[in-house]
């Protein structure tokens, strides 16, 4: 990869829907050699897929919450039971299972701080072999994928 093949991921990453013609004058190109080397992206796996950016509000899921939680036991039906659960719920944004502690850091989008309490406490907290928990509530977002949310400004603003 080298410069213009940066350019036009940067490029893609903030319009997704930006035609050919206008991409290719973004980066400085013409059309047919653009349209080529975002074609290679794509047959390269570099470029995985375009998808839509949806406003979280319109889904209610605009309070989200960063999950850590340890499993009891780490045997594999445990943690194949945990894993699969988790999977399964549409309030699961993110699921990692991590090395060392806690065992697994889950993104969470749900409508406001109610519907996380029953959650956590309905759906979570339910599942055989969970431990403990511990949330962790954005103050402000600094930097994300997402280039309309790096206003930098705290949720109160």
């Amino acid at each position: 990869m080298d410069s213009v093949d940066r350019a036009i991921i940067a490029a893609l990453r903030e319009d997704g829907r930006i035609s050919n013609a206008a991409l290719a004058q973004k980066v400085g190109l013409t059309a047919g050699p653009c349209l080529r080397r975002v074609q290679r992206l794509e047959a390269d796996g570099i470029i995985l897929g375009y998808t839509a950016d949806i406003n979280p509000e319109a889904l209610g899921q605009s309070f989200e919450v960063g999950l850590d939680i340890e499993l009891k036991w780490g045997d594999r039906e445990t943690v194949e039971r945990f894993e699969d659960t988790m999977a399964g719920f549409d309030e699961v944004l993110e699921l990692l299972r991590l090395f060392g502690s806690p065992d697994y850091f889950v993104r969470v989008a749900v409508a406001d701080l109610h519907a996380y309490e029953r959650f956590l406490t309905k759906k979570v907290l339910t599942i055989p072999g969970v431990q403990g928990t511990d949330s962790a509530f954005p103050m402000k977002i600094i930097k994300s994928q997402r280039p309309h949310l790096n206003t930098g400004k705290s949720f109160d603003e």
